[in-house]
Formats: C-alpha cells, structure tokens, sequence
C-alpha cells in the first residue's frame, strides 16, 4: 500500500489507522533517509494508542525508548548497530514481548529484527510518501 503524506496531519491519520491494526508482538521495520518522518510516524502511533507524544524522541544516541501506550511502543533506532547480536544486547526480545516495536534504520538488524510490518518512507516535493508491507489480509 502507498500512502501519500503530504502534511503532518496526514502523517497523524496514518498512524492512528495503522495503530487500529497493530497488535502486541508486531515489530515495524522503518526505513527511509534522514528526516523522512521515522520518528514523526512513531510519535504519532504512539498518540494513536493513548500515549504521551511529547515523551517521543529519536533514540538515536539511547538506542531504545519504551513508551507508555496501549499497548507500549518500544522504539529503536538501529542507525548504529552494525554487528550481529547488538539488537539482542539492548534487551530487544524481552523488552519487546509486551509491546509493539517500531524500529527505525531496520535494514540494520532485518536479520535479527524478522518484522511483520514494513514501512518505507521517502521524501517527495509534495511532502513524503510511504510505502507499507503489511501481513496478509490486514490493509488493502
């Protein structure tokens, strides 16, 4: 599915239809260039699932942030993790049991990582565009 967002409201009503869909135990793969609106897609799901937006934040230097929704979000920004095992060291798998993960930089840790959901964001003169894998018979 192509979504095309050409503001942050569209932005917002993506995440709030995806976080309808989600369940805990999906992992998102994002990924797409600097300021392609990985961490903007999180904050809004994040909104989306009755969590405190304000407290989102690119973890690109903690490299993992649990937010308070329902269900939680962890999120992670793999952007510096190059080596097998480093998504495992941060506590990923037990972290993430509870929750629905969002990482961004996926292709990072696509081995490890084995998402359900992909989502690729790009720019585009008009705003951004996203493209969304998701499992089979959820969206159109």
């Amino acid at each position: 599915m192509i979504v095309d967002l050409p503001d942050e409201a569209a932005s917002a009503a993506l995440a709030r239809r995806l976080a309808g869909h989600l369940r805990i135990g999906d992992r998102i793969a994002l990924d797409g260039p600097m300021g392609a609106g990985k961490t903007t897609l999180v904050r809004h799901l994040v909104h989306a699932l009755g969590g405190d937006p304000t407290c989102v934040s690119s973890p690109t230097y903690t490299l993992l942030h649990r937010y308070a929704s329902n269900p939680p979000v962890i999120h992670v920004d793999a952007c510096r993790l190059s080596t097998p095992g480093q998504l495992a060291a941060l506590g990923f798998e037990e972290l993430s049991a509870d929750a629905i993960a969002a990482v961004e930089w996926a292709a990072q840790v696509a081995a490890e990582l084995a998402p359900n959901w992909y989502i690729a964001l790009e720019h585009r003169a008009d705003g951004r565009r996203a493209t969304i894998s998701a499992p089979a018979g959820i969206l159109p």
